[in-house]
């Protein structure tokens, strides 16, 4: 499976204060993996992080070139990327968008489908296979027995009514 470059973050949802900064709904694991990577993409044009923070799940971040509350209004529902060399990934980790269209198989081998969605709901994540039938999966240890992203082939272990 091919790997993209760059990787949605997250969004420009509003601006915070009248300095220019933005708040962004991060779509990471956490607001300080984006923090960390010390630039964004917007559109393809690199904006880096002059400071940010972390408000309630948010991160309010100052980018560069954006000095008013104007030039920050621009920015609202824009998507946030990150430069793939730029996040630090735990071993074994991997982007969520790097196993989009892998192959799901059960614990025999046997093809289930391909995994088409990952849904974000309060209590963990769901995958959602399409095959011959569609599988919500929780996107937990007991359910998902590895997946590796390398190969695009995630193992899982389907019980009844699932």
């Amino acid at each position: 499976m091919e790997r993209k470059q760059y990787i949605d973050a997250g969004k420009i949802v509003n601006t915070h204060g009248v300095a220019g900064d933005v708040k962004i709904e991060v779509w990471l694991d956490s607001p300080q993996m984006l923090r960390r990577c010390g630039r964004v993409y917007l559109s393809g044009a690199e904006k880096k992080l002059l400071r940010a923070r972390e408000h309630k799940g948010f991160l309010i971040a100052a980018l560069e070139g954006v000095d008013d509350l104007n030039a920050a209004m621009a920015l609202k529902e824009r998507v946030v990327q990150i430069d793939r060399a730029d996040a630090k990934l735990p071993k074994g980790s991997y982007f969520l968008q790097d196993i989009l269209g892998a192959s799901v198989v059960d614990e025999s081998g046997a093809e289930i489908g391909t995994l088409t969605d990952v849904l974000e709901l309060p209590g963990n994540r769901v995958y959602v296979v399409k095959g011959e039938t569609e599988h919500l999966i929780p996107a937990v240890p007991e359910f998902i027995l590895n997946a590796d992203a390398e190969a695009g082939r995630i193992t899982v272990r389907l019980i009844e009514g699932m």
